[in-house]
Order: C-alpha cells, then structure tokens, then sequence
C-alpha cells in the first residue's frame, strides 16, 4: 500500500513538472511577423531618448549606484538595481558581440522588447521594462535595433543577478508572462483624439511611465485599478508621485503646465524637478513639442485616481524627527504633484 502511494506521488510530480515546463515554455514571435521595413536611423535615436534607454544601460560614473553615467552612448551597463526581490544588475547592451546583443539579430531584439525572451529561450526580468515595450510598433523597434548598432561595441562582463529563491529560479517567469505579456502593439482609442491616443503611445510605450507611477501587487505585476496613480519607491524612501488629473494628481496643472514641465523642469508652483525625474525630464525635453503636449493630452485624459500611496502625517512641529531631511514619504523623483492641502 505504502509503495502505491510512492508512485502516485511520484506520477503527480512528473504529471506536475510536465504541466510546469510547458506552461513556461518561451513565446516567442515568428519572423513573418515583421514587416518590410528599411530601418530609420534618425527615428530610432528619438526612441532610444524617448525610451531612456541610456539611463539605465549607460556605464555609472563609479559605483553601481551611481545615476550619473560616463557617456550616455556607451551602453556597457553596470548599475544595480536594489528591489524587494533582489539586486538586478543592468546588462550591457552594446554592440558588443562577447558580453553585448551584438550578436542579436533584429527578430532576437524584437523578442526582447515584445516578449521578454532573449537568444535561447531565456526569459528576461521585467526589472527590463518589457511589459510596456511590448506596445511599441515592429517599425520603431526595427528603427532602434538599428540604432543601437552604431553605437560604440563595449567590452563590459556584468554580474548575475543576485536574487532570492524563488525568484531566482528564471523558468518560472514563463508563469508570469502569462498574466503580463501578450505582445500586442498598441491600438488607439477610437474616443480619443489623435494627440491623446500619440501620448497614450509614446507613455505607455517607450516611456514606460506607468512602470515607475503605478503600484504593484505581490507578484510584481502593475495594478491596472490604480495605475499612474503614484508608488512607493522601489529603490529606497519616499515614492513616485500619482500623475493623474485628481486633487492628489495634477488637476490644478492645465495641459499646456504638463508641456512646460516636460519642456523646462518648471513647475507652475515655480519648483523645479528633481531626483529621479531629473533625467527623464531632460530626455523629454528633446522630443518634439507637439510629443510633449501629446503626453500632457494623454495625462489629462486619465481617470482620476486617490493616491496609491497614502500619505503620512505631518511631523508635529516639536517631533524630533522633524527637518532632518529624511522624510519617508517625500516624492522620491520630484515628478509633478499637488501641494499638500491642495483639496
């Protein structure tokens, strides 16, 4: 009886392994699904800035952690990401063919971008933007792929990820691709406006703005009830402001206040950006005028959401914790946000 028992188990665990590997087998996209396109050089710089994609694949100045970089076109990688599932240390996407994609072909970066699989079948974290990526157009991928590859080859072997189990084990990303990523390019709105629907693109795209603005669940998926609607920061204190049109958001910032921020890093308040949003500010700041207020169009179409993250209460005035600079729920990227009070 009790060996009957062994091999039942035994049956559920092989039955159990089976179902596993095939529901994480990779996904990938067949070359017939990529158009006739010769790539545009031009056009995949303004999404390579569009993406800011040096910010996080550029070599850091010194240590991992470093913001700063040594030259934003050289795409050696290097920085560390410090999350609650582990260190993601940032890969080295240059066209280097030993520790770089410079042996990719477009189709393999395409699969990156749509399906978070590299070469081989490996799954990638979605510490890579991916999730967003995914909604960009064949042709603009084409048009960054080509781009990437004149940029200089740089020799730099980065470092595992240093994650804890399970998160460690990358053939159960497959599990959670299937609840996050589809693939599917991006479909206007018919109800919008074509300026809405070209900054709905370009945020939820290339600019991946709700990878930083949401909050997410357990999984690490973004939770779609509450997305732009602010987040704790994932790299430390304080959080990601909500970009919203609610009395937490911007409702008092018009669209034309969006645009100049984007434009100037002024906000109507006369603050200037700061932290994290600094970089990403300037990168938008390089994009045509009518993309800023495509972005602003987009933001102002949102429903308006409560914060995601609610806000502490003020220090009393005698609190001996009051002014020492550390104040855990200031805005960690000095993105857009209402004043306190502003209800």
């Amino acid at each position: 009886m009790r060996r009957a028992w062994w091999w039942a188990l035994l049956a559920l665990g092989i039955a159990g392994a089976i179902v596993f590997y095939l529901l994480t087998m990779p996904k990938t996209v067949p070359a017939s699904a990529l158009p006739a396109h010769d790539p545009d050089l031009a056009n995949g710089e303004y999404m390579f800035i569009a993406g800011g994609c040096a910010e996080c694949h550029a070599q850091p100045l010194a240590k991992c952690k470093d913001t700063k970089t040594k030259d934003k076109l050289v795409l050696a990688g290097g920085r560390c990401l410090k999350t609650p599932f582990g260190i993601f240390n940032v890969p080295n996407i240059s066209p280097d063919k030993d520790s770089g994609i410079g042996t990719w072909s477009t189709l393999d970066f395409v699969n990156a971008m749509k399906r978070g699989v590299a070469p081989g079948g490996t799954h990638l974290y979605p510490a890579f933007p991916y999730t967003s990526y995914q909604r960009m157009t064949y042709e603009d991928l084409i048009d960054l792929k080509a781009y990437l590859d004149t940029l200089p080859a740089v020799k730099n072997k980065v470092p595992p990820h240093q994650l804890t189990f399970p998160y460690n084990v990358r053939r159960g990303l497959g599990l959670w691709q299937l609840l996050y990523v589809d693939g599917k390019t991006f479909t206007p709105d018919p109800k919008q406006s074509e300026e809405v629907n070209r900054g709905a693109y370009l945020a939820g795209g290339p600019g991946h703005c709700s990878e930083c603005h949401s909050s997410r669940n357990s999984l690490g998926g973004i939770i779609e009830g509450e997305a732009y609607a602010g987040a704790r920061n994932p790299e430390g204190k304080g959080r990601i402001p909500n970009i919203t049109p609610s009395h937490d958001g911007l409702a008092d910032w018009s669209a034309e206040d969006i645009a100049y921020f984007l434009e100037t890093g002024n906000t109507p308040e006369f603050d200037v950006v700061g932290g994290l949003m600094v970089p990403v500010q300037e990168n938008v700041a390089k994009l045509r005028p009518e993309d800023r207020a495509a972005f602003a169009a987009f933001l102002k179409s949102l429903p308006p959401r409560p914060d995601a993250v609610p806000k502490k209460k003020k220090s009393d005035p005698g609190d001996s914790n009051n002014g020492d600079g550390d104040d855990a729920d200031a805005d960690a990227d000095g993105a857009p946000r209402q004043p306190d009070g502003a209800e």
